[in-house]
């Protein structure tokens, strides 16, 4: 693959063999077919178009691609490529709506917002398109951070974790903050110390819980879990998505117990405690 002199990715050569044909015609057709969807757009939002996706705000279309992101993860953990491409095409329709009410009121078109996000890219790896080396994926992160920081200005006025969507789930925002004040230096320097922490902080609730001060436990649960997404930040794990794993785990066994409640012509409030316990446990040991 040839890179122009600016470092973008020239993927339209032609003639030079079967394999740039076919990549031609296939890059062709996907311009095509992102043509035909931003034309649907624009006719759902032309005056003889569609009423209510002509009153859609920007507002509006914030839940919505919330709603489409958050389909998109279900998709990719439930393992089906059909899923996923049926949602990641909702997604992609949501950005797209976006683009278009920009057009609308002349601030940027689609045009405007690939070639922003291709050149940012390209600004960010400059151990892929330009001269720098890296010596592993923590280097690419803090180059990632100070491009962010010392070359686009992203941080410089409200501070290092100002670039950070306040929107974001708490567990994901607590981890991109962690990870970004780690870049500087503010971090635990071994795992041990963090263990140290989640204890104290685990301390510090049962003295909360003891007290019966809700406000007080309110705060030290919320201590306690910052310091548990450091423990996942630094076994290299993502704590949302371990999360997100023992919630499918828990979910995959309560319905185990439903199921063998269900067959012996129960539902889960005519069974005691220890009954439901001890078919979770048949549950766990027949996961494997």
């Amino acid at each position: 693959m040839e890179y122009r002199c600016h470092g973008a990715p020239n993927v339209l050569r032609t003639g030079k063999n079967r394999a740039d044909h076919t990549l031609a015609e296939s890059s062709l057709q996907e311009l095509k077919n992102l043509q035909v969807l931003l034309e649907i757009i624009r006719t759902l939002r032309s005056p003889a178009g569609c009423p209510w996706d002509i009153r859609q705000t920007r507002a509006d279309m914030a839940k919505y691609l919330l709603d489409e992101a958050c389909e998109v993860i279900d998709a990719i953990d439930g393992g089906s490529a059909d899923a996923l491409k049926e949602e990641l095409g909702d997604l992609l329709f949501q950005i797209l709506f976006l683009a278009v009410m920009a057009e609308e009121r002349g601030e940027f078109t689609l045009s405007d917002v690939m070639a922003a996000i291709g050149e940012k890219m390209i600004r960010r790896h400059p151990h892929v398109f330009g001269g720098r080396t890296v010596r592993d994926v923590a280097e690419v992160k803090a180059n990632w951070q100070a491009i962010k920081r010392d070359i686009e200005n992203k941080g410089s006025s409200g501070g290092l974790l100002n670039g950070i969507p306040r929107s974001l789930p708490a567990l994901i925002r607590a981890q991109k903050m962690a990870e970004a004040a780690a870049t500087v230096g503010f971090d635990w320097d071994r795992t041990d110390a963090v263990m140290l922490k989640v204890e104290e902080e685990l301390s510090e609730l049962r003295v909360a819980l003891q007290e019966g001060r809700r406000q007080r436990i309110r705060e030290e649960l919320g201590d306690l879990l910052f310091t548990l997404v450091n423990l996942c930040r630094f076994q290299n794990v993502d704590a949302d998505e371990a999360l997100r794993q023992a919630n499918r785990k828990f979910a995959a066994r309560f319905a185990c117990v439903e199921r063998k409640l269900a067959a012996a012509g129960k539902t889960p409030e005519q069974a005691s405690l220890a009954e439901m316990d001890a078919l979770w446990d048949e549950c766990k040991v027949n996961e494997g």
